[in-house]
């Protein structure tokens, strides 16, 4: 059988403007990563076109091709749409500090905002049954490039991983919003394809980051 490894880019930047750059954190877990997917040999290598994609694949020691079906979904469009005000980011930012606890405030706010997405309200460029359709399909073109025994690492985001899962273990989407938020910086999830399609053997492999390296934002 192909092997495909999905893995979640490295810590981006949480709260600042430009969130698509990776934090100091998340250069010291692709550097781990790297360490860690040092004994495989690819056939391919392939990442989403997002800036936080392409960095971590480059930090972990790899040169990826680029394919878009891998990017994650527009998140700023998503979070605007269930609290207009929030489209000026400093509105966004000084309202979670007022709570006193900014990432946990942050955490309820966008579970509600993906809740109205997955709803199937208006006011989306891309809806979430597009996204998962999306994000399944790269995964389809990435294995139909591999032969047998061969492997495919792809840098990719927590969304469309927890997609692709889950409808390969549900034959639906009903577990994204269990997966999504439990999904860690640079943790490996491992997909094998063989005549029986596409299988989940692994998800949110994380164990080379140790105590110290963890993160889910």
């Amino acid at each position: 059988m192909a092997a495909i490894y999905l893995v979640r880019h490295a810590q981006a930047s949480f709260g600042a403007r430009d969130y698509d750059k990776l934090s100091a954190l998340g250069e010291q877990q692709a550097a781990r990563l790297g360490q860690t997917l040092a004994e495989v040999q690819p056939a391919l290598v392939v990442s989403g076109s997002m800036r936080r994609h392409q960095q971590t694949a480059t930090l972990a020691g790899f040169t990826a091709e680029v394919d878009a079906g891998y990017d994650e979904f527009d998140h700023q469009e998503v979070i605007v749409a269930h609290k207009p005000a929030y489209r000026n980011h400093a509105v966004m930012v000084a309202e979670l500090a007022r709570t006193g606890h900014p990432q946990r405030a942050f955490q309820t706010m966008f579970t509600a905002a993906t809740d109205r997405w997955m709803s199937g309200a208006d006011g989306y460029s891309e809806t979430f049954e597009a996204f998962c359709e999306r994000s399944g399909a790269a995964v389809r073109r990435t294995a139909e490039r591999l032969g047998k025994g061969e492997s495919a690492v792809v840098f990719t985001s927590g969304g469309p991983i927890a997609a692709v899962v889950s409808r390969l273990l549900s034959g639906g989407d009903g577990l994204w919003p269990k997966l999504n938020p439990v999904a860690i910086n640079t943790a490996i999830t491992k997909v094998v394809s063989g005549r029986g399609g596409l299988t989940v053997v692994s998800y949110n492999e994380h164990v080379h980051l140790g105590t110290e390296l963890l993160s889910y934002r």
